[in-house]
């Protein structure tokens, strides 16, 4: 069961908190986006814990008019695992599963932001995500999602202030902790075929929010899925579990979405949501599959960079493009229109999408 002590990345094991335990790929992170209901806005922040490798690092990424601002910050982790701040990067929780804070002032570049994530919806607890594809457990981690409001303001180098309203902003929070692959890769004998199948898709409506995700070995077995809805307003309501399938139509040439659709089954009844795709976000502006700042690597002892990439410039088929969030409109079988995201992360061979080798696009 998911409490407010929870909130705090003071995750690992039963030792006092600064010994970390033997387990190198121990992790605590924070995770945000937000967007504007007309989807001419997007930011992504990351935030992670690392005690097993003495490291913390946050980033922070928005695009503007079809340009992404990346800035990462990394720190050695030190003794004070409440102090989250790394660089010019910090986040606050205001309110333990309801108001988090992010604040970014980073001088160097002109990038600053101060925004406020309100919930809006109960949370999201996932099932436990248990991953063992070899001899040996990959991922074992708890997650919560949470969809909510933003307030506050932004600034990207060059630009004006963007203002940030409850009113015109959505978006998606997530804590997630426990064991996955992170830092400098570990040596050894690979265990079982180079395999990762993962579709993330939390998604606002005005009268509440749905959650979908699924994990699938090559061969379409799915090893970890949910699928719920919460309905917007008092954070204690009950959320409805249930299940989904999805039809996934592949942009040609690529290993990302050109359509989407989910049929969830839910015990209020069946419900059909449509994706659009707008455009992506490159999770590497935040860390995820970034070859320097990746997640938990040690880029120095206390350091940070900005960046820009022009997306419509990016090529789809990079390795470090695969792990994207992309934006999309919802449209529900009743006529709602939502908004959200559908992360997508699909590396190695896929049996029911055609997918044969380690980068192989989809005809």
């Amino acid at each position: 069961m998911i409490t407010a002590g929870d909130e705090y990345p003071l995750h690992q094991t039963s030792r006092p908190v600064r010994d970390p335990g033997t387990e190198r790929n121990l992790y605590d992170r924070f995770f945000f986006n937000g967007y504007t209901r007309d989807a001419s806005v997007y930011f992504a922040v990351a935030f992670g814990v690392y005690p097993g490798r003495n490291i913390m690092d946050g980033a922070m990424s928005v695009i503007v008019d079809g340009v992404q601002h990346n800035v990462r910050a990394s720190r050695l982790l030190g003794d004070d695992r409440l102090d989250t701040r790394v660089g010019p990067v910090r986040v606050e929780i205001v309110e333990p599963l309801r108001r988090l804070r992010v604040v970014v002032d980073d001088a160097e570049s002109g990038f600053s932001a101060d925004v406020t994530f309100t919930a809006r919806c109960p949370l999201f607890e996932e099932p436990h995500y248990l991953w063992a594809p070899g001899h040996r457990t990959v991922f074992d981690i708890t997650r919560l999602t949470q969809n909510g409001t933003w307030s506050g303001s932004i600034t990207v180098p060059g630009g004006a202030s963007i203002a940030v309203d409850d009113d015109n902003w959505l978006g998606t929070r997530d804590r997630s902790w426990g064991v996955r692959p992170i830092g400098e890769r570990e040596g050894g004998a690979m265990e079982a075929p180079p395999g990762f199948y993962w579709l993330w898709a939390p998604l606002n409506f005005d009268d509440g929010g749905y959650l979908f995700d699924v994990n699938e070995y090559p061969d379409g077995r799915r090893w970890h899925h949910s699928a719920m809805w919460a309905p917007a307003g008092p954070l204690d309501t009950p959320v409805e579990q249930g299940t989904a399938e999805y039809d996934f139509h592949y942009r040609s040439g690529t290993r990302h979405a050109e359509h989407f659709e989910l049929r969830f089954a839910l015990p209020s009844g069946p419900r059909t949501v449509s994706l659009t795709p707008l455009y992506n976000f490159y999770m590497q502006g935040i860390g995820y599959t970034h070859p320097q700042w990746g997640h938990g690597c040690y880029v120095g002892d206390d350091v940070r960079a900005y960046d820009v990439l022009v997306t419509a410039e990016q090529d789809e088929m990079s390795p470090f493009n695969q792990h994207v969030q992309t934006l999309v409109r919802a449209t529900r079988n009743d006529g709602a229109e939502g908004i959200g995201i559908l992360e997508q992360l699909i590396i190695g061979p896929h049996a029911p999408s055609g997918l044969n080798e380690i980068l192989d696009p989809h005809p």
